[in-house]
């Protein structure tokens, strides 16, 4: 059949590839919203939330085929000659929304856990599991945006996007249990994950920028391309690793009775 093309096979793996890659950021966010969610609660509402978004994420890329001239033409500009002008679409202010959106989170959290006493008991303000799924699902469509526009300039074939959509949702939702239980058991690594979400959100920032041609007092906003943003990561990772690693030598030469001041 021509639905099962060799070309049409190349292209439906590398838009799954291509869907992974894009979805760790996407599954970090899932993984720690989810855990405002009641213990019990907290993996039907991952599963819940992915299963949803894909939903939408199908339907938005039926949407986006067939009326795509509507999300790139422009809405409204500013022309604040000298200090802020730009032209934005649909698109841009979705992406801007979005990393707005993730930049105040994680920063929300970074203070609440400076703030924290007692980390067995957090007074942490509830959410209901209703408002974690709807956070869920509008940051999983913010993300897919870039995933969408990627894979409709790959093929016209719209069964092959709507599969690698299902199949990175899947793989999302095997993932996410396994995600969340290693930041539940590895706490520390939760203040790792606050900051890749922070860079997250300037990489959006700046492409909301790029895409809505704004310049900042005659400065244009240029986006952070993917490989600064893994350059970025990988270098919190390291930093992260590094300094867990030292922190547990000068604790237990400490704990042998090495010098104090060390």
């Amino acid at each position: 059949m021509e639905f099962f093309s060799i070309d049409n096979l190349f292209t439906l793996a590398m838009l799954t590839l291509l869907q992974a890659v894009l979805g760790f950021d996407n599954l970090l966010y899932i993984s720690l919203e989810s855990q405002r969610a009641p213990a019990h609660r907290q993996a039907m509402v991952r599963r819940l939330g992915i299963g949803l978004a894909m939903v939408l994420r199908i339907g938005l890329l039926f949407l986006l085929v067939n009326v795509i001239e509507m999300f790139q033409s422009p809405w409204f500009e500013i022309r604040w000659t000298g200090v802020v002008e730009g032209v934005f679409n649909f698109h841009a202010v979705i992406v801007l929304f979005g990393g707005a959106f993730i930049m105040y989170t994680a920063t929300k959290e970074i203070w609440h856990m400076m703030q924290v006493r007692d980390l067995h008991h957090e007074d942490r303000k509830p959410k209901s599991v209703a408002s974690i799924i709807f956070w869920i699902v509008l940051m999983n469509l913010v993300f897919s945006f870039d995933s969408i526009l990627s894979a409709i300039a790959l093929t016209e074939v719209f069964w092959v996007m709507a599969t690698s959509i299902f199949i990175g949702a899947m793989l999302m939702i095997w993932l996410s249990d396994g995600v969340a239980s290693f930041l539940e058991k590895n706490r520390m690594y939760e203040v790792l994950g606050l900051f890749i979400l922070l860079v997250v959100g300037i990489m959006l920032l700046s492409e909301g920028g790029h895409l809505s041609h704004l310049t900042l007092f005659g400065s244009a906003i240029t986006p952070m391309t993917k490989a600064t943003f893994y350059f970025v990561i990988s270098v919190l990772v390291m930093t992260d690793i590094v300094q867990s690693r030292y922190r547990r030598k000068l604790l237990a030469q400490r704990g042998l009775g090495g010098d104090a001041h060390v």
